[in-house]
């Protein structure tokens, strides 16, 4: 009996905690309007970050192509890598 109860206790206890924090999200998430506006406030859009973060994401799969193909250990070589 004493068992029962305490899985008991448990599961209100966790429940109990879990609404009270779904609660506060949907009280204090933004809404859909005030999402797209922080959206638009990030300036990472611009063509030199874009151009920044295509380069890396090139040098990153090249990366990965290069390891694909070596059986070595990878993730224990200096970065950057050098060829």
């Amino acid at each position: 009996m004493g068992t029962a109860y305490r899985v008991a206790k448990g599961i209100v206890f966790v429940a109990g905690f879990t609404g009270v924090g779904v609660v506060l999200w949907a009280v204090f998430a933004p809404d859909e309007a005030r999402r797209k506006e922080m959206a638009k406030e990030f300036a990472e859009d611009t063509p030199q970050v874009l151009t920044e973060r295509r380069r890396h994401n090139a040098m990153v799969m090249e990366i990965l192509k290069e390891a694909a193909k070596t059986d070595e250990n990878v993730a224990h070589k200096p970065w950057p890598w050098k060829k």
